[in-house]
């Protein structure tokens, strides 16, 4: 039975389920843990956190007479023995359950927000100067807000950014998707929020590398590539100034590693690469080879799933990444699909039965080489008797919509931050 309350009726013996407010108005990193220590209960009672969940089968219950709300998540009922809480805890109920298309337009939104914020946050680390953290950990909290609702729409939304917004939105997606992953794996509320701020965090270092290097057209020459190879370090460096979890900082420094120690800075090996370093490679690597590039158009989603599958045999943590595939699906939202019934369709949302069989967006007959009416169709549905057949790449068919059929009317990345640039 999980009951909120004012800390100060807090006791030891009580079990903390989740922080009522922001994440960074509280000193703890985990939000449920036994209160055990003279320490922590004072920690409580003078911080800007006024009211707690408790759970009172893991820990001593509410004393009789004092004022809290008692909610039961197996009913889904609160008892009004103090006045009805505005929000339920979210940890124990999950996922909100937005839908696709709802969380879309809130994605754009937050993308809108997210460009001049993380554009100020690598112009002051590239001038030396201090960095708001508490705007950064606001923009983690807007982000594991909108994976919690719905994991799937902004990883798939921030995918489409321009070339030219690659540096800033990138590291936006990267939070996204290790939000996402976090979420997947099972860890509690806060290390979700820590993986998206490592992912937030993990690129700070090229603000100090030359855009010219960062932007370039083509190949990077020896020296060059040299350069671009010094941002990890670079970036951990920067951090060091702020008040970040060390993991954090850790996850900046070794994101390049490789499980084979092929990689860099220091070419460590297996469990040698902390956990969240392990998991911003593939959250990393998913995004850079996604996305539009200067040099280079980005995969589709699909078969750059295909291709990181091979990578992880030497170079990625094959558990994670396993996991990570559960998580975007085999299929990810935005793959174009070849169907059994010789039909295209895009793909709009994953599947909660099977990664084979997502909802898609019917809209092109292969035969007579010609548009149809959109249809959705569940491929998981008992009732549907199509299935995805394999992948295909956008650019071998005549039409150049294909992300317009899945997001709507959501505003791109693009637009999103076209319209942040012209309120600036």
């Amino acid at each position: 039975m999980l009951k909120r309350l004012n800390v100060q009726h807090l006791s030891q013996g009580m079990y903390l389920h989740e922080f009522c407010g922001s994440w960074m108005d509280h000193p703890f990193w985990r939000t449920r843990f036994l209160i055990n220590t003279p320490e922590d209960l004072a920690k409580l009672h003078s911080g800007f956190i006024q009211e707690v969940w408790i759970d009172a089968r893991k820990g001593l219950d509410v004393p009789a007479g004092v004022p809290c709300v008692v909610y039961d998540p197996d009913a889904e009922a609160f008892a009004d023995q103090s006045p009805k809480p505005t929000e339920r805890p979210r940890s124990a109920l999950g996922t909100t359950g937005s839908s696709m298309g709802a969380e879309l337009h809130h994605a754009a939104s937050l993308c809108q927000r997210a460009h001049p914020a993380i554009t100020q946050l690598f112009s002051n680390a590239r001038d030396g100067e201090a960095v708001d953290i508490h705007t950064v950990y606001r923009l983690v909290e807007d982000i594991t807000d909108s994976i919690e609702r719905n994991p799937s729409a902004l990883p798939s939304l921030v995918r489409l950014k321009n070339a030219d917004q690659y540096t800033y939105l990138h590291c936006l997606a990267v939070s996204a998707l290790m939000g996402a992953l976090a979420r997947r794996l099972g860890l509690d509320d806060h290390s979700v929020r820590k993986a998206a701020l490592a992912g937030l965090l993990h690129d700070l270092g090229k603000a100090s590398i030359s855009p010219a290097v960062l932007n370039k057209p083509g190949p990077l020459d020896a020296k060059e590539f040299a350069h671009i190879r010094t941002h990890p370090e670079r970036g951990w460096q920067m951090l060091q100034a702020m008040d970040i979890d060390p993991a954090v900082r850790e996850a900046c420094l070794y994101h390049h590693e490789k499980i084979d120690g092929t990689g860099y800075p220091h070419k460590l090996e297996g469990d040698n690469i902390p956990l969240l370093a392990r998991m911003t490679a593939i959250c990393d690597i998913y995004d850079a080879v996604t996305s539009d590039r200067p040099y280079k158009r980005g995969w589709p989603p699909a078969e750059a799933v295909r291709r990181m599958a091979q990578w992880s045999r030497n170079h990625l943590d094959r558990k994670l990444f396993e996991a990570f595939v559960q998580t975007v699906g085999i299929y990810p939202v935005g793959s174009l699909v070849r169907l059994q019934s010789e039909q295209l369709a895009v793909v709009i949302e994953p599947s909660g039965v099977s990664l084979l069989a997502p909802r898609v967006k019917v809209f092109y007959a292969i035969k007579p080489q010609q548009r149809i009416t959109p249809e959705i169709l569940d491929l998981s549905a008992f009732s549907c008797h199509d299935r995805i057949v394999t992948h295909e790449d956008p650019a071998d068919w005549p039409f150049d919509d294909v992300d317009l059929l899945w997001r709507g009317t959501a505003a791109s990345p693009a637009s999103a931050a076209a319209a942040a640039a012209a309120v600036a």
